[in-house]
C-alpha cells in the first residue's frame, strides 16, 4: 500500500483559511494586532502544471493588511501533477523562493509562505499580489518595448549567478540520478505524440527539426555547459506580468519550477525563439544585442564569439520544451495552440541557425 504524504498546510485554494494567512502575514510583518477575518477566492493563470488562485482578504479591522494575495498549489489535474512530480518541480519552485530569489535581480513576486510535502506531491506559494498587471500572452505575442525589457530581466537572474558556485551548487538544482537518461527515453515518444497532433498544422521542414532532435537526443540531454548560471528554464510570456502594481513597476516574472543551471544563453533563444511568437523575429539581432548590453551593466560582459554557440543550442530548448509538454502535461485546447505556437518559432530559429549543427 502506497504511502500517504501528510501535510500541515493547504494543499489547494479551498483549504486557505483566515488563520492560516494570519499566522503568514504576522511572521513577514504585514500584520500587526490584526487578524484575516474571512477569505475568498478565483483561479487565475493559465499554469500547465500548477494552479493558482487569488484570495480576497477581509480583516477584523479594516484596512490592515494586503486586501488580495496570490497562491500556488499542485496541479488538480493528476498527468500534469505526476509529470510535476517525477522531476521534482513542486519542490524546486519552492527551494528558490526560500534560498535564491532574494539575492537575485530580475523581479519575482515576494513569497510569504513556502512549503513542500516530503514526497514533492504537494506544495503551496503564497505571495504579494503584483496586480492589477498586464499579463503577458504567448499566442497574442507583446511588443518590442515588452520583450526589451523580458531581456533586461533576464540579465538581472543570469548575471548575479554567472560562474557563482554558491548559487548554482545548491544540490536541489542537480539533475535527479537517472532523470536525463529518462528523459531521453521518453522523447522519441514524445515527438510522436506530437507530430500526430500537429500533423498538417506544422510544415514539414519544421517537424523535420523535431524528428532530427529526437534522433540526436543523446547529445542534448546531459551536454556540458562551459560558463553555466541559473536558468529559468520556461521564459516565455504566459510567465510574465507587465505593468505590474498599477504600472509602478515594468515586470514580474513567474514560474520557477523549471529552473536550473546551464547557459544564459538557453534562455535568450528560448524567449526568442519559443517565448514571444514569430512577430518580433525581425528584432531578433536588437535584442540579443541589448541582452548583451544589460549583462555588462550588470557587471558580466560577454563576448558574443565566445557564447554564440550556446545561443544556437538554445534554440532547441524550446523544441524539447513544446514536444515533451504536448505529451505529458494536460491537454487544452489553449495548451495544443501554445506548443503548436513555441515549436513553429523554436524550429525557424533552430533553422536559421543550424542549431542542430551546434549538437
Amino acid at each position: 500500500m502506497a504511502a500517504i504524504a501528510y501535510v500541515k498546510f493547504p494543499s489547494s485554494p479551498a483549504q486557505v483559511t483566515p488563520d492560516w494567512l494570519s499566522e503568514n502575514l504576522g511572521h513577514a510583518g504585514m500584520l500587526d494586532d490584526a487578524a484575516v477575518a474571512a477569505v475568498e477566492w478565483q483561479p487565475i493563470g493559465t499554469g500547465q502544471v500548477g494552479d493558482s488562485a487569488r484570495f480576497k482578504l477581509t480583516y477584523d479591522r479594516p484596512g490592515s493588511g494586503p486586501a488580495t494575495l496570490a497562491g500556488k498549489f499542485a496541479a488538480a489535474d493528476p498527468t500534469s501533477r505526476q509529470t510535476a512530480v517525477t522531476h521534482g518541480l513542486y519542490a524546486k519552485e519552492v527551494a528558490f523562493y526560500r534560498e535564491l530569489a532574494d539575492d537575485l535581480a530580475i523581479r519575482t513576486p515576494r513569497a510569504l509562505a513556502a512549503e513542500v510535502s516530503d514526497d514533492g506531491s504537494e506544495f503551496v506559494l503564497l505571495f504579494e499580489d503584483l496586480g492589477p498587471a498586464r499579463g503577458g500572452n504567448q499566442l497574442a505575442g507583446c511588443t518590442i518595448e515588452d520583450a526589451r525589457e523580458a531581456v533586461r530581466q533576464l540579465a538581472g537572474l543570469h548575471a548575479p549567478s554567472w560562474g557563482n558556485a554558491e548559487m548554482t551548487g545548491r544540490a536541489w538544482l542537480a539533475a535527479r540520478p537517472g532523470s536525463l537518461e529518462m528523459l531521453g527515453q521518453a522523447y522519441p515518444y514524445a515527438t510522436q505524440v506530437f507530430a500526430e497532433r500537429y500533423a498538417g498544422q506544422l510544415a514539414p521542414e519544421l517537424m523535420a527539426v523535431c524528428h532530427s532532435l529526437a534522433a540526436s537526443i543523446d547529445r542534448w540531454f546531459g551536454r556540458e555547459i562551459a560558463q553555466p548560471c541559473l536558468v529559468h528554464g520556461d521564459y516565455r510570456l504566459d510567465n510574465m506580468l507587465f505593468d505590474i502594481k498599477g504600472g509602478a513597476e515594468p515586470l514580474g516574472v513567474l514560474d520557477w519550477q523549471t529552473l536550473t543551471v546551464g547557459s544564459g544563453l538557453t534562455d535568450l533563444a528560448y524567449f526568442i525563439g519559443a517565448g514571444i511568437g514569430t512577430s518580433l523575429a525581425a528584432h531578433e539581432n536588437e535584442l540579443v544585442a541589448h541582452y548583451f548590453a544589460a549583462m555588462a551593466d550588470r557587471g558580466t560582459p560577454l563576448a558574443a564569439e565566445d557564447v554564440w554557440d550556446d545561443y544556437r543550442r538554445g534554440a532547441l530548448h524550446g523544441v524539447s520544451t513544446a514536444v515533451f509538454s504536448a505529451a505529458f502535461v494536460e491537454r487544452t485546447p489553449r495548451g495544443d495552440a501554445m506548443f503548436l505556437d513555441m515549436a513553429r518559432g523554436a524550429c525557424q530559429l533552430a533553422l536559421k541557425h543550424e542549431s542542430l549543427g551546434a549538437l
